[in-house]
């Protein structure tokens, strides 16, 4: 309660007056009045920073890739072709994202186990020409499909080595895979890697992901070289193309700035020059990236819907839930949601009563509880947020989740319950560049004449180019 200073006591501590609300939840806001809650947003700004600051980190006249699968969204894809970026894509559906936002097909590199003939076929008649092959059947089965088209299949051998061992990010090789060649102290005889209708073009790594700790990035990359130059040496073979593939980190779903990586430019190209001497001019290295180059750009906004208590303990119901955000989170692909929501301090669907204070005068500080966050899902594995100390909040607030333009809505369970999807809306400067929202469909398939079905895998089934989503 505000009083008047006594003319004769001591004059009263100045009042704290209440922050402004931030452009971005303001914005957020605005956009849930427009287009409903839940949404994600993608600021295209933040995009074209990170292909910035990576490519900064990375030798110079390296090709960057981008990973279509941690958000295949037509505008982030165009905004980081604008940006350099070439596509690395995993399925004819991603083949289609990458031709919508102005791609060729000889820009991709396609790659992934369980490569189909009828997916190398449509991905070679669209004019990819550059594969990364997981195996030696995976090899002849991109040569067999090149060769009844009368083309070349550029082919990158998939390596499974022994890396530097870095403890750090989520592994992918190194241990008994389903990807890559197996490479030990023995190196192997190139002579059944020798296919018609393919060209063996060079090499590509990828030992893990997500690491944030540059040390061990680095270590895991410069394994990868001397492997690299020792294979080249062992076959005689000089390589055109050297993948050292990613693991470049971005929080999930928590506060937090991406790492710089800075370290990484002269050490990576000290180690190319002493293993590989002579390879500017001859050799392209190559490096890729999903969640470094998006995942700082997007928010997942949304709202609460009730507040209750059960026993103790305060339970947040949002109108988002694991369908939008997180799915991959419960088979390990993902770190386990520990989402920190930010309150969004601008207008929302329920005002803030006025505070005890006054007007425009920040309130005394609210309590805290132990609040887990659930989603609307019927599953009590639908949780954002479990137990952690925050302020209750009220029914009708909008909250956000930051950090989460990768492996959001497209790796979640988007058909779960047949619940509507997110809108995804995408802005540059503040103002909205598009939006929409995906939508699963379901058509009608025709049986396929027996002459294309002789010799065919079951699992060469008729698929639309759209990976059986739609936009809207």
């Amino acid at each position: 309660m505000r009083t008047d200073p006594s003319p004769t006591g001591p004059a009263p501590a100045p009042a704290v007056r209440a922050e402004p609300p931030p452009a971005e939840d303001l914005l957020a806001a605005e956009l849930v009045r427009r287009y409903g809650s839940p949404l994600y947003v993608y600021d295209l700004g933040r995009v074209e920073a990170a292909a910035a600051d990576l490519r900064a980190a990375l030798p110079d006249g390296s090709r960057l890739y981008y990973s279509l699968k941690a958000n295949p969204h037509p505008e982030l894809v165009r905004t980081l072709r604008l940006a350099g970026c070439l596509p690395e894509i995993c399925s004819t559906g991603e083949l289609a994202s990458a031709l919508a936002a102005g791609f060729e097909g000889a820009d991709c590199l396609y790659g992934g186990p369980g490569k189909t003939a009828g997916e190398v076929r449509e991905a070679l008649a669209a004019g990819v020409r550059t594969f990364s092959v997981e195996s030696p059947a995976d090899l002849r089965r991109v040569g067999a499909q090149a060769s009844a088209l009368g083309v070349t299949a550029r082919c990158l051998l998939r390596v499974n080595g022994a890396g530097a061992g870095a403890g750090v990010g989520l592994r992918m090789t190194g241990g008994a895979s389903q990807f890559g060649h197996d490479i030990t102290d023995t190196l192997p005889d190139i002579s059944h890697l020798v296919v018609e209708g393919t060209e063996l073009w060079g090499l590509h790594f990828f030992p893990l992901t997500n690491a944030a700790d540059p040390q061990g990035l680095l270590a895991e990359a410069v394994a990868s070289i001397r492997t690299a130059a020792a294979l080249e040496a062992h076959w005689g073979l000089p390589l055109r193309m050297l993948d050292l593939g990613g693991g470049f980190a971005c929080p999930y779903a928590a506060p937090g700035g991406r790492p710089r990586y800075h370290e990484l430019r002269e050490p990576l190209t000290a180690a190319l020059d002493e293993h590989l001497p002579g390879w500017r001019g001859r050799l392209e290295p190559s490096f890729e990236s999903g969640r470094y180059l998006v995942g700082d750009s997007g928010r997942l906004i949304c709202t609460v819907t009730e507040v209750k208590e059960s026993r103790g303990t305060t339970f947040g119901i949002l109108d988002s839930g694991i369908n939008h955000l997180g799915g991959l989170s419960g088979v390990g692909r993902l770190p386990s949601l520990r989402a920190e929501p930010l309150r969004i301090t601008g207008p929302d669907p329920l005002p803030e009563p006025e505070p005890e204070s006054g007007p425009g005068l920040a309130p005394e500080p609210a309590p805290t509880r132990r609040v887990t966050l659930v989603g609307p899902l019927c599953t009590p594995a639908d949780v954002i947020s479990r137990a952690t100390e925050s302020v209750p909040p009220r029914p009708g607030a909008l909250l956000a989740v930051p950090n989460v333009g990768a492996y959001g809505a497209t790796a979640s369970l988007l058909g779960f319950l047949s619940r509507p999807a997110p809108a995804e809306v995408t802005v540059r400067g503040g103002r909205v560049v598009g939006a929409d929202r995906l939508a699963l469909t379901r058509e009608p398939l025709p049986a396929r004449p027996r002459a294309e079905t002789e010799g065919a895998h079951s699992t060469d089934h008729h698929r639309d180019r759209a990976g059986r989503t739609t936009r809207s």
